[in-house]
């Protein structure tokens, strides 16, 4: 509990805070301070309605406090230290008393979180008109909530309590104990060796930055592949990264048991249809994400729901108490910061102005931010086949890339998918270092109807890394021009000579 700490505690959860009065009935009730609650009561409350936000524990949700906003913190740390290691292939010599300096890194995350802090805080919010009571909240009725000894009655409320990080059923996990994204950040030494289970965003994500820092990182991944909800060609250059910074990955395995022995803990797993052992110091569990719908009286208010997927909710977010909604990690499948802050502008539209908005015609993008990051929109290959969609693929590879080339970034792509024999986009990868920002042009494309024809139009800064998109509707275009076609312009042409 440093300055940065105090700093941050006081603003998003501050001691000396004191519940207001509640109004006579609020048009919106926010239950849950992250992304989806935080945009609910500011979006409705900037709108003119009369709004309350309830938080138990911290505002900004984990996003701010052990999700986004450290993760990318120390990745970007990481970063750094990948880039003074490989400085010596630019001509830079920089091998004279370079080391990490793990407590300062740590120190740095927690400075810059404090200080986004004041994004969230319940001061902010209180001054935009919201009424922020803090403690938890629980339904007592379909149309009324308590927090603190006081009841707020609604005309809507939505539910964005969001959700933890999953423990699987692994004999002696628990008594051996173990890290996750919600404890990891309170890290003061950097461990020797550090076993992830689980190959996801998160687990990949924190894999590559500790074994940068200098961390020995195994990974144990049930599915063949890491990041195995991505294209497979961008898992496995994400895997080829992070063999190269020295992370050993066990993948097809299963973890069947942790246990402590000798001052160390002692993960038994199969893999490769042996039994094996790896030792290590601590061992972070990223294996899956559980939703927060337990202690909130949910059956009071006539809202159904499942402990593993969440609250139910219908394509316009509401729940089966029609007053009542849901948004972000705690119904949907999208465990997203900006997927839960879209739910929430469709919960704003649909609950307080009888709108028909449906989640399921939104184009979410997603970002894993490994280096080389990965990020996706719309069905990539595997899905596309399951789904018996035919398709044209377009790829450009970053050694093809004149930017990436003298960037040194050369295992890079951007892949599309169209439908077959048209330029619709249907979907895309781009495995790159900035691929989050890249994954935008190609998502305005998609939302707004535009085709890879388009693209191939779009003017680019040269030399830019994105400039790989544009060159992916030049290879949609050559297409377009059929043998027939050819021998047509063929005959025009020696006709003008």
């Amino acid at each position: 509990m440093d300055s940065h700490n105090r700093l941050l505690v006081s603003r998003v959860h501050p001691g000396d805070w004191t519940n207001p009065e509640p109004a006579g009935r609020y048009n919106l009730v926010a239950i849950g301070g992250g992304t989806a609650g935080l945009v609910s009561a500011a979006g409705s409350t900037g709108l003119g309605a009369r709004c309350a936000l309830i938080e138990k524990h911290l505002l900004g949700g984990d996003c701010l406090n052990v999700g986004c906003v450290p993760s990318k913190a120390l990745i970007r740390s990481s970063r750094a230290v990948a880039d003074a290691r490989e400085a010596g292939a630019f001509g830079v010599d920089v091998s004279v008393g370079g080391k990490v300096d793990f407590t300062s890194v740590m120190e740095r995350m927690r400075r810059l979180r404090s200080g986004i802090s004041a994004h969230d805080s319940a001061r902010r919010f209180r001054k935009l008109g919201v009424d922020v009571f803090l403690g938890e909240a629980r339904f007592v009725s379909r149309d009324s909530v308590q927090v603190g000894g006081r009841t707020l009655r609604f005309a809507r409320a939505v539910i964005a309590t969001g959700g933890r990080a999953a423990a699987p059923p692994i004999e002696g996990l628990a008594e051996a104990g173990y890290l996750t994204n919600e404890t990891l950040f309170c890290l003061t030494e950097l461990p020797r060796r550090l076993g992830v289970i689980g190959g996801g965003p998160i687990g990949c994500e924190m894999a590559q930055a500790f074994g940068r820092f200098g961390s020995q990182v195994s990974v144990f991944q049930s599915h063949p592949q890491i990041l195995d909800r991505e294209d497979a060609e961008a898992g496995r250059r994400v895997q080829d990264a992070f063999r190269r910074d020295g992370i050993r990955l066990f993948l097809d395995s299963t973890v069947f048991r942790v246990e402590n022995r000798a001052g160390e803990k002692r993960i038994h797993l199969k893999c490769d249809g042996q039994t094996r052992q790896v030792a290590v110091d601590e061992v972070l569990v990223a294996a899956g994400r559980s939703p927060n719908v337990e202690g909130l009286g949910l059956e009071a208010a006539g809202v159904d729901y499942d402990r593993r997927r969440g609250v139910v909710v219908n394509d316009q977010l509401r729940t089966s108490n029609k007053r009542v909604y849901a948004a972000g990690d705690v119904c949907s499948r999208y465990k997203f910061t900006h997927a839960a802050d879209a739910l929430a502008r469709i919960v704003i539209q649909n609950a307080l102005f009888m709108g028909r908005k449906k989640a399921s015609a939104l184009t979410i993008p997603w970002c894993t931010y490994t280096d080389p990051e990965v990020a996706h929109v719309g069905l990539n290959c595997q899905e596309a086949t399951r789904q018996g969609i035919e398709y044209d693929l377009f790829v450009r590879e970053f050694a093809e890339v004149d930017r990436a080339i003298t960037d040194g970034e050369e295992e890079g792509m951007v892949s599309v998918l169209a439908a077959k024999g048209t330029g619709k986009i249907l979907g895309a990868t781009v495995v790159a270092r900035h691929a989050g920002e890249m994954i935008n042009e190609i998502t305005l494309a998609m939302v707004a109807g535009l085709g890879l024809a388009t693209l191939s139009q779009v003017i680019h800064p040269y030399p830019t890394q994105a400039e790989a998109i544009k060159q992916v509707g030049d290879a949609y275009n050559r297409t377009r021009l059929t043998p027939r076609a050819r021998r047509i312009l063929s005959r025009w042409f020696a006709w003008t000579r």
